[in-house]
């Protein structure tokens, strides 16, 4: 039985991680669709491969098939960082926020210490060993990228999510 303490931090990091995820597209969708598919950067990412990333490679892949242990479709190697060219932008932020929904369906009835039921190697152990752990793991990660995304943007189009006032 899960307690009401259990219940309450689960809400509060979901909802943490949910303010996290309109970060994400909140800063995409406002830059121009030429910037979206565009590298600033010397590994080739661009802003709409980081959130298909997101999608495939971080949301699918821990929540649905590691912690709920569903069989996904999940991308090799780099794959989940590239964005088809017939993939539409409107697409992928479509991708996104339904796999976000299918996340917390999955998640329901999952209590925090509820521990991963499948891992790719086998045979290895997974570095997470609770909900708890994953949740916290994919919160850092996703808030992270949004740091990203926010130089990004700042770099194509000068658009700032937080304007600190000038000293003195």
């Amino acid at each position: 039985m899960r307690s009401n303490i259990d219940l309450e931090t689960k809400r509060e990091l979901i909802e943490w991680l949910d303010a996290k995820r309109r970060h994400i597209l909140q800063q995409v969708e406002a830059m121009d669709p030429v910037d979206r598919r565009r590298s600033l950067l010397p590994s080739g990412w661009t802003p709409l491969g980081l959130v298909r990333h997101l999608t495939l490679d971080v949301e699918r892949f821990w929540f649905r098939a590691v912690m709920g242990g569903e069989r996904v479709d999940l991308p090799k190697g780099y794959e989940g960082w590239t964005t088809p060219p017939d993939q539409s932008d409107a697409e992928v932020f479509e991708q996104y926020t339904r796999e976000c929904q299918r996340v917390s369906v999955v998640l329901e009835p999952m209590s925090l210490d509820s521990a991963p039921v499948w891992w790719p190697d086998g045979d290895g152990a997974p570095p997470y060993g609770s909900l708890r752990e994953v949740i916290l793991h994919v919160l850092v990660e996703t808030a992270t990228h949004a740091g990203q995304l926010d130089i990004c943007r700042e770099l194509v189009d000068g658009g700032q999510r937080l304007v600190l006032d000038e000293p003195g």
